[in-house]
């Protein structure tokens, strides 16, 4: 007792509290813990496997295994939560009871779907996604937004944002210190972002190209009548990045030529390396996966976020698994989580030929693989300029998988690595600068890692050279417009419709109401 045997991780604080030190009981509890933990993990470490997939699911499940079992999960081992109780005489038990039945009754039957947020701290329009601007386009899949300038002169070549349809859009547009869109249009980029219906069982035969032909091929079609533009920069995050490059690989091999530049915002081409997620993903579960997705018509969004939850555990499920339900505490408001907590439904087609095409076959990164409608897509056709940036610690996209996934493209591309991980690390403030990113001018080696050795760390915010390389393809500058034109009206304020419906039963925000009644 008076030299531990074990000690836990730097950074590891779920041990934090003082009595796991002080009091001889849980100082024990905690060293018995981590001696057993320790002891799983080199048991699994020490085994062979002959799939290098299989040992990495192996882990993977025995990680959250061991992080399921830890002492500070349960009422009688974790001394905060014995304090707790004894302070409130119980209450703080009941409360927890209170608020597991109601996010329970929130839980879709495959999954349990823990609150991280208070869903009522923000207004879509008001505290989050309130950046001026008016829905100019509707169609059954998307809404599209023309952002109001901020500038008296705007650059001809307007923008164009495809943000991911596993998420909403707004994680790009949070409050006024965090929006990358309100920093866009200060800039004097004439913006416009899609806005992704939120699917339910009618939509459960929208394919992935319909996303590319409703979603981003629309709102192409609108953009170049609304700015009279010729030209058009996009930018994707995530998966929207992935449909952008298939997309221009599309137009491409159509003819068509009214890319100018395709920013990519951890993107992945190449499926070798999918990360983490790709445990939940392969050839043994995807039978189950897809009897339950086609009984349903889609994947519910609900066990989406709480399968990205579980790739950071003890963060983002354990930690509030004992605030909410142990100590019965409410949630700490927090734009990030807010929006991390809004869910968003894949229609069974798109989603299945998102999982076979992609995580199951790898069959983008193969020239003539992967075909929409009479053309077979190639990747090595997009010649136009790219902005590829990464995230040095994203676990959902690695950044030498993005890496390897820019090289598939055969435009003139610029590699950029930021700090932090697939959410911090792209809000990332120009005015803050809270994390640094690495640039290279001497050309891109095969090997990710030779890259990064010869990077230079720049110490600011990648959104200033995302900027810089912008501008020098948007165009010299024109007079400022208002959103929409005579052919496509104002529908409604943004953020319109779509992005207000969320699957929480019963739960309609006082906005929604006022967006609904004002289209």
């Amino acid at each position: 007792m008076q030299e531990p045997l074990i000690r836990e991780a730097d950074g590891d604080k779920r041990f934090s509290d003082p009595d796991w030190q002080g009091n001889p009981a849980f100082n024990y509890v905690k060293q018995a813990y981590l001696l057993n933990a320790e002891f799983m993990q080199q048991m699994v470490d020490a085994l062979e496997f002959e799939d290098q997939k299989l040992g990495e699911q192996v882990r993977f499940y025995t990680r959250q295994l061991i992080n399921s079992m830890s002492p500070t999960n349960y009422v009688l081992t974790n001394p905060e939560v014995c304090r707790e109780i004894l302070m409130t005489e119980g209450e703080c038990l009941a409360r927890g009871i209170d608020k597991f039945i109601r996010d329970l009754e929130n839980s879709p039957a495959e999954a349990f779907k823990i609150t991280q947020v208070d869903m009522h701290a923000f207004r879509l329009g008001q505290d989050l996604a309130a950046t001026p601007g008016k829905v100019i386009y509707r169609n059954h899949l998307i809404e599209l937004l023309h952002y109001a300038p901020a500038t008296d002169q705007v650059h001809a070549v307007p923008l164009l944002i495809a943000p991911p349809f596993i998420n909403k859009y707004y994680i790009l547009d949070l409050d006024a210190k965090k929006s990358l869109v309100r920093w866009l249009v200060e800039q004097g980029f004439d913006v416009f972002m899609i806005s992704w219906a939120n699917p339910d069982e009618s939509y459960a035969e929208i394919d992935f190209q319909d996303y590319m032909f409703d979603g981003v091929i629309a709102a192409l079609n609108v953009v170049e009548e609304v700015s009279q533009s010729e030209k058009i920069n996009v930018a994707g995050y995530c998966v929207g990045g992935t449909l952008l490059g298939m997309t221009q690989a599309y137009l491409k091999a159509r003819g068509d030529e009214r890319i100018q530049s395709l920013t990519l915002l951890t993107t992945l081409f190449d499926f070798a390396e999918p990360g983490e997620v790709g445990n939940y993903m392969n050839a043994q579960t995807l039978p189950m996966i897809e009897q339950s997705v086609r009984a349903k018509g889609y994947l519910d969004g609900r066990i989406l976020a709480l399968s990205f939850s579980l790739l950071r555990e003890n963060n983002l499920f354990w930690s509030f698994f004992v605030e909410n339900y142990l100590k019965g505490k409410d949630p700490v408001p927090f734009d990030i989580l807010y929006w991390n907590s809004d869910s968003t439904n894949l229609p069974a087609a798109a989603y299945l030929f998102y999982l076979n095409e992609m995580y199951i076959g790898n069959r983008l990164r193969t020239a003539g693989a992967v075909r929409v409608g009479d053309v077979a897509l190639d990747l090595g056709t997009v010649d136009i300029p790219v902005y590829c940036l990464a995230a040095q610690a994203d676990h959902i996209v690695l950044w030498q998988a993005a890496y390897r996934s820019a090289a598939l493209l055969r435009g003139d591309v610029r590699f950029v690595l930021t700090e932090s991980g697939h959410v911090a690390g792209v809000v990332n403030p120009a005015a803050r600068g809270k994390y640094g990113h690495w640039v290279s001018e001497q050309g891109r080696p095969q090997n990710p890692e030779d890259w990064l050795t010869q990077a230079t760390l720049i110490d600011a915010s990648w959104w200033l050279d995302w900027g810089e390389w912008l501008k020098a393809r948007a165009g010299s500058k024109r007079p400022a417009r208002a959103p929409g034109s005579t052919a496509h009206p104002p529908l409604a304020e943004a953020p319109g419709r779509y992005v207000q419906v969320r699957l929480e039963r019963g739960f309609e925000p006082a906005s929604a109401r006022a967006a609904s009644s004002t289209a």
